[in-house]
């Protein structure tokens, strides 16, 4: 069982994580921000509990929904935002946008729009940390959709087959952009194939923070001490579209029921219900947690409007064709 204060700590994470992307749902309409953006209402817990048992040295890779990941982590936010309005201060100097986060201070390895792109890459890093007798753990983050991809299937194979020290965490919220899992996938489970594949799996309820960390916490310490890599399936729920800052419900390929059921099960509010009747969250406390990550959302994205684009002359920078 955590202790209140670690708890707390979880909250916090989810919090920073909620209120800075519902910042970017609202600016994003003014249409200064200028690359696609996936946003991860709903989707907190994963990235909150998991990165809490990770060390400053382990890496973790993402994909395109990557922010909640990358502030866990520990991703400089400022540097985030800047990256998202194009500005040279940001963590990819203006050049990645949303989709395309890293930061090497933070061990964040980086995040690509590609499908499964970087399961390998996350593969290698860690084969690499294998070789070298680091004591490094890789974590790679991902949803259902990338179970349809074969470079997942051949990547867990190579991992199994080397008992690498990397944890596989499938963020299941059921939909690749618009169609559920049930139209893309033979009745299996997800996590029954990646158990076939030679890991150690784990299904868990992906909207309680508190699981999530105990979860992560056992496959973490396993795949530290050389038992091979470990495989979590959290189940949770994307509240907005696919790509952008909207409900999508007009779409018609989710049902309203679903959507309230979806937004029922938020895990800052289960989170919140367990630290206000242990008493360890009040009013008081609550409004001072949201005054403190407001302003901090605020100085950010003056930071990043303030920040200068790149120059013209640096147009070929970075540039390795």
């Amino acid at each position: 069982m955590l202790a209140p204060a670690e708890q707390l700590e979880l909250y916090r994470s989810m919090l920073r994580i909620r209120r800075t992307e519902e910042a970017l749902a609202t600016r994003y309409r003014e249409q200064q921000m200028r690359c696609p953006m996936h946003l991860c209402i709903g989707q907190e817990a994963v990235a909150a509990g998991v990165c809490h048992v990770l060390r400053k040295t382990d890496r973790v890779f993402s994909n395109h929904r990557a922010h909640g990941h990358y502030l866990a982590k520990g991703g400089d936010l400022r540097r985030m935002l800047a990256e998202l309005y194009g500005r040279e201060n940001g963590c990819c100097a203006g050049r990645g946008g949303s989709m395309h986060l890293i930061d090497l201070d933070a061990g964040f390895l980086g995040s690509t729009p590609i499908v499964g792109g970087t399961v390998p890459l996350a593969v290698g890093t860690a084969w690499s940390a294998q070789l070298r007798g680091e004591a490094h753990v890789t974590v790679v983050f991902f949803g259902d959709g990338c179970f349809e991809e074969g470079v997942l299937h051949e990547s867990m194979n190579f991992a199994a087959l080397h008992a690498l020290p990397i944890v596989f965490v499938c963020e299941n919220n059921d939909y690749s952009v618009y169609t559920p899992l049930r139209e893309r996938q033979p009745m299996r489970s997800i996590a029954g194939v990646a158990r076939a594949h030679g890991l150690t799996v784990a299904e868990i309820d992906g909207n309680d923070v508190t699981a999530v960390q105990a979860v992560a916490s056992d496959a973490v310490a396993a795949a530290r001490v050389g038992q091979g890599p470990q495989f979590i399936e959290a189940s949770l729920y994307r509240w907005l579209e696919h790509c952008g800052p909207d409900d999508d419900s007009h779409l018609g390929y989710r049902s309203a029921q679903d959507i309230a059921h979806g937004r029922s099960q938020c895990p800052l509010a289960k989170l919140q219900v367990q630290l206000t009747r242990a008493g360890v969250l009040d009013s008081h406390a609550s409004a001072v947690l949201e005054d403190d990550i407001g302003h901090e959302i605020d100085a950010a994205f003056s930071y990043a409007i303030k920040s200068p684009y790149p120059a013209v002359t640096d147009l070929e920078r970075h540039l390795f064709a």
